[in-house]
């Protein structure tokens, strides 16, 4: 036996009303929407309140942004710790206080510098570094957002946080304009890595552009406008663009509860071994996805060994529900 797809489909209550949908989607959020303002029209456009985004883009960058629908806002803080992937271009020769061109230029120059200079000191960044996340951030100090001091004319002390560009590349360089490829640890903010770019070049730079065309599984070529998710929406094949929860969580083995044992299951209770019985070719290991006897995704379970049970560990759906 194996797992049902996950609960993705248009429901109706034991009223006959719409239920709300559960899983994910893969927004692409177009430039000028706040990443809140995205949750906000796809709150109009589902006509549901549960909903989550997994990690903020800035008001003038644009792509991949998942959102948690319904049951599956327990998973936010999971795709936020994702790592991504962008496009950025970065624009040599200015520096302002937002890091980016919307902000007040500090310092403007013409960049004295050539293609192997400006290559060497982008590869440089690859691996680990200590970047100064930037003032105009969403970062807590002393329970102030970063970005409301900034705002005061006020700079604060921050520590450098250490982040990692897994791969660097540039794509395309057309001084003072270099196109690349940053594929990086969550908290690596990119505008700061363009701002610390120009300053090893010693001519400053700040981003002109950014699109994020990866955030974990999800990829850009499959990301869909709030346009085209409204007309999904108006044409009944929403669905086809909604993905199940339990993808997630793939690389956990399928078991299934018992016929007997689907009241504890859905009370939340500790499972017995004898109690589960694993999807064709899986085995019981320290972590399992467990579904009811239907095929439908209940949550996450870990094994406790001083116990010895599988207790949950994120429940997506309880009581039945």
């Amino acid at each position: 036996m194996r797992p049902a797809s996950g609960e993705k489909r248009e429901k109706l209550d034991g009223k006959g009303t719409k239920a709300d949908v559960d899983g994910l989607l893969n927004v692409y959020k177009e430039r000028g929407f706040t990443s809140h303002d995205v949750v906000a029209k796809l709150r109009g456009i589902l006509k549901q309140r549960k909903i989550g985004h997994t990690g903020t883009l800035d008001p003038e960058a644009e792509g991949v942004l998942p959102v948690c629908l319904g049951k599956a806002t327990k998973v936010c803080a999971l795709l936020t710790d994702q790592d991504k992937e962008y496009r950025a271009v970065l624009l040599l020769g200015r520096e302002t206080d937002t890091q980016d061109v919307t902000g007040r230029v500090l310092r403007e120059c013409e960049p004295e510098t050539d293609e192997a200079a400006v290559r060497k000191a982008v590869l440089g960044f690859l691996g680990e570094y200590d970047q100064l996340p930037p003032m105009y951030s969403a970062l807590k100090v002393d329970g102030k957002r970063l970005y409301e001091f900034a705002r005061q004319g006020m700079e604060v002390e921050r520590r450098p946080r250490k982040v990692r560009v897994h791969e660097i590349a540039i794509e395309n360089m057309e001084l003072p304009r270099v196109t690349m490829r940053v594929h990086c640890s969550k908290g690596t903010y990119i505008r700061t890595l363009c701002h610390d770019v120009g300053r090893v070049l010693g001519c400053g730079g700040c981003m002109e552009r950014l699109e994020r065309t990866r955030v974990g599984g999800f990829r850009l070529e499959d990301a869909k406008t709030l346009g085209q998710i409204e007309a999904m929406r108006d044409a009944g094949t929403l669905a086809g663009a909604v993905t199940a929860v339990d993808t997630l969580f793939l690389s956990y083995p399928a078991c299934f509860a018992a016929e007997g044992a689907q009241k504890r299951l859905y009370n939340g209770n500790p499972m017995r071994g004898e109690e589960l019985k694993p999807a064709d070719g899986a085995e019981l290991s320290e972590r399992i996805r467990l579904y009811d006897s239907g095929g439908r995704f209940v949550g996450l379970y870990a094994y406790d060994g001083r116990l010895g049970l599988y207790r949950p560990e994120t429940l997506f759906f309880a009581d039945g529900k």
